[in-house]
Parts: structure tokens; C-alpha cells; sequence
């Protein structure tokens, strides 16, 4: 069996014959045209070689599936993941109690199935705190690590390829939680949440939690005025005074390090107001602050590589550390790109901010509603509401699809520009075209943005 991980984390273990089975599956529903080429069948038993040639042939197979918009999103793959993580973790499908915290510490436990995927968590949650159905789609569930301090360190947003109760449950470890929070970057929207008493308070309860933990930047004399407004109970108000607060609505990162402005820089990365915003720790421990827009962000890639073991038989291998980068290739001036590399745990989670920011961005940009950017059930199957289906994963970049086109014209309007690769890869060989994600809200930048 082949062990697939998402997110750095064993997400299931898989045969060549079950993932041949999905593969034809995507052909019929999909065309063969649409769907990636499968390692074939041999008839002979593999050598060692073509056993490693075969498993480096599947993860590209399943990359270029789940980066695909159509195939991606499809059910036929996400209920595969789905399917294989339960059977994986030998969970079988029961009703159970799943706890989910809100951003005071409340818990909220609801009764759920085993085999119940993100979506159907997050409709029990909302349903059990009265949250109306229009305003599901503002919330997302996280798996976070508790600290010691009470805080939260984000691990990723749960995917609708996996079961929320299996993905915790399996981790054997108390400090993993599952926490509610508002899941959009653009604090217009809040306007939307707060016409709802429980949308009110859940953002409320946000909004105090990060101000507690440090997330937003509050002076003496700001700290007053919100002390006032809490013990008046004016929640709206309190909402409206941190919104022109600092760092309000971001996700704050755990400290990692950061090769810019030099190598081994110590940073604090904020995501938010569709930036990451670097507060860098230099050799000289002068701290300097500056922030990357996501829409200079040309592409970026999430780089995994696990130190091989060659200790004795007895070293167990599951001790040893992934490392995780995240880089991308920044629009530094207007003929000078430049790549900037983040490495941290956390680089995954930061992907699906940038992701998420760039769906947003491309949301309004076709006049689309955020209300809608979740899906609906239709006949008791999901379906993704008209206006997600503008908002598309970005395909490959050596993709035929015709959504590659800005990536194009991009590039012949840069041609002054250098294209230099990241100088020092974490894999054993540079990361090929295939494992960027481009950025197509890049391609609304003018010569006057620059």
C-alpha cells in the first residue's frame, strides 16, 4: 500500500488497484482528456527501482488531480480521500460527540457521524448555535494545536476531502481542537455577520480573543475605550473601534524564519487585508516590519522533505521532522522578481491563506458574493452555489486549460524580468513547474500599482 500524506500529517494508505479504480472513475465522468495520464499496469513484479518510480508517478498523478478546478472539487475524489482515511484509521461509521471550541473557549458539542465530512460539522455547529444558513459559508472549522498558554497555533483549515472527527481523533494528542472562526479576510463582510444576534457574537467573541492573545495591536488609550464598550455590552461598537485597529482580522503565524531580507532571519508572518505581513527579527536584532501583497505574489509552492533515516533498524521513522517551506516569487519593483522563502510548520497554513485571499479577491473582482461561497444541498447531495464556480483553484502551470492564458500574457509583459529559481531547494531535486500555484489575481496590475 501506498501511505498518502496531506498536510505533512498520514491522511491514508492506498493500493495501485484503488487509486486505478478512481482513476477510471474520473475518466468516465470527466473524459480522458481532462483527466491526467495513470501509471500503467506491469506485468512482471516491480524491481526496487520501479517500486519508487511508480510511487514518485502517483504522487504527481494525485498532485495534478487535486490542483485540476474541475477534478479537484469533484466528489468522485473527495469521497475517495474520504472513504480511504476512515477505512485507514479503522474507524467505524457510529454517531459520537465531537467537541467544537468557539474563540472564548465555549464548547459546543454536537452529535455527529463518524463518517460526517466538514461540511456536515459545520452545519451541526451552526445549527446548534442558531446560526442562521446564510451566514455558514463566513464560518470555517480549524484544527489548531492548544498551547500551554491557552493560545492557538493554527495547523490547517479542515478540507472537504476529510472527516473533521477522524482527522482529530487519529492525531492521539488532547492539545489538537477543532475551533470555529470566521473564514473570509475582507472586514466589509463583518457587516454582514453582525445583522445576525449569533453572527454578532461569534464575531464578538473573535475580536476579544485576539485582542487578549497580542493578534491586534491596541495603545492605552484604545484599551480604554474597548474596557468601556465590553462593560456597556456594546458589541457592535467594539467591533467598529478594533476594525481601525492594527493587525485586525489577520491570523497571527508561530515565530519560524525567513531568508529575507538575509538567511536565517527570524520572523513573526501575519496573514490578513490580503497581505503577509513580516515583523523580522535581523542578525544585528534591530526588528524591521514590512508587508507582500498577494496580488504582487507571481506564484508560490509549499516544499516537504523528511530527513531519510539510515540510523539503526530499531530508530523509529515516524520521529523524524518534516520540514516545511513556503515560497513565492514576489513583484519586488517593476522589472525585478524575486523569490522569498518562509520555513515553518505552519506552511501549509499559509498556503490556504494566500489561496483563500486570491479566491476572495477573485470573487469580487467578478462581481460575485461571498454569502454564496459555500455549498448547498441540493436533493441531499452537495453542490457548490453558482458564483464558487467562478472562483477555481489555479490549474497547473504547464496545464492546457485555457485559464493558463494571464499566466501567458504575464509573462511576455515581463520580459525585462529575470525568472530566477529558488537557490536552495529542500528536496533532493528542484521542484518542477508543476507544483506552483499561480496567482491570477496577480494579473490585475498595472504599471500605475507599480
Amino acid at each position: 500500500a501506498y501511505n498518502i500524506h496531506v498536510n505533512g500529517v498520514l491522511h491514508c494508505r492506498v493500493r495501485y488497484s484503488q487509486l486505478l479504480g478512481l482513476h477510471e472513475q474520473l475518466r468516465k465522468e470527466y473524459g480522458a482528456n481532462v483527466v491526467p495520464a495513470f501509471p500503467p499496469k506491469k506485468i512482471f513484479t516491480l524491481t526496487p527501482a520501479e517500486v519508487e518510480q511508480r510511487r514518485e508517478q502517483l504522487e504527481k498523478y494525485m498532485q495534478a488531480v487535486r490542483q485540476d478546478p474541475t477534478l479537484g472539487g469533484s466528489e468522485t475524489f473527495n469521497s475517495f480521500l474520504r472513504k480511504a482515511q476512515q477505512e485507514t484509521q479503522q474507524i467505524p461509521t457510529e454517531e459520537v460527540v465531537l467537541e467544537v471550541l468557539l474563540s472564548n473557549g465555549q464548547k459546543v458539542k454536537v452529535t455527529i457521524l463518524t463518517s460526517d465530512q466538514t461540511e456536515d460539522v459545520l452545519e451541526a455547529v451552526a445549527s446548534k448555535l442558531d446560526l442562521p444558513d446564510d451566514l455558514v459559508g463566513y464560518f470555517s472549522l480549524f484544527l489548531v494545536r492548544e498551547t500551554k498558554d491557552g493560545a492557538f497555533s493554527f495547523v490547517r483549515k479542515l478540507q472537504e476531502f476529510e472527516l473533521p472527527y477522524v482527522s482529530v481523533t487519529s492525531l492521539h494528542n488532547s492539545e489538537f481542537r477543532i475551533i470555529l472562526r470566521k473564514s473570509y479576510w475582507d472586514s466589509s463582510y463583518d457587516d454582514d455577520v453582525m445583522e445576525h444576534r449569533v453572527g454578532l457574537n461569534l464575531l464578538y467573541a473573535q475580536t476579544v480573543s485576539d485582542i487578549e492573545h497580542g493578534w491586534i495591536l491596541v495603545n492605552k488609550e484604545q484599551h480604554r475605550q474597548l474596557k468601556s464598550l465590553q462593560e456597556k455590552v456594546s458589541k457592535k461598537e467594539f467591533i467598529r473601534l478594533a476594525q481601525t485597529l492594527k493587525y485586525y482580522g489577520y491570523l497571527k503565524f508561530d515565530p519560524c524564519v525567513t531568508d529575507f531580507p538575509e538567511k536565517g532571519c527570524h520572523v513573526v508572518v501575519s496573514a490578513g487585508n490580503n497581505e503577509l505581513n513580516f515583523q523580522v527579527r535581523l542578525p544585528s536584532e534591530q526588528i524591521k516590519e514590512g508587508s507582500f501583497k498577494v496580488t504582487r505574489m507571481r506564484c508560490w509552492r509549499v516544499t516537504s522533505s523528511v530527513p531519510m533515516s539510515n540510523g539503526p533498524s530499531g530508530s523509529s521513522p515516524g520521529k523524524s521532522e518534516v520540514k516545511l517551506e513556503l515560497a513565492f516569487e514576489y513583484l519586488m519593483s517593476k522589472d525585478r522578481l524575486q523569490w522569498v522563502t518562509i520555513t515553518s510548520p505552519q506552511a501549509i497554513m499559509l498556503s490556504i491563506c494566500l489561496q483563500s485571499m486570491v479566491d476572495e479577491l477573485m470573487v469580487k473582482k467578478s462581481g460575485g458574493s461571498i454569502r454564496k461561497m459555500f455549498r448547498r444541498r441540493v436533493n441531499g447531495a452537495l453542490r457548490r452555489s453558482d458564483s464558487q464556480q467562478a472562483v477555481k483553484s489555479p490549474p497547473l502551470l504547464d496545464s492546457p486549460d485555457a485559464s493558463r492564458e494571464p499566466m501567458a500574457k504575464l509573462s511576455s509583459k515581463l520580459t525585462s524580468v529575470s525568472l530566477r529559481g529558488i537557490s536552495h531547494s529542500s528536496s533532493a531535486n528542484d521542484v518542477g513547474a508543476n507544483d506552483f500555484h499561480g496567482n491570477y489575481a496577480f494579473e490585475g496590475i498595472g504599471d500605475e500599482d507599480l
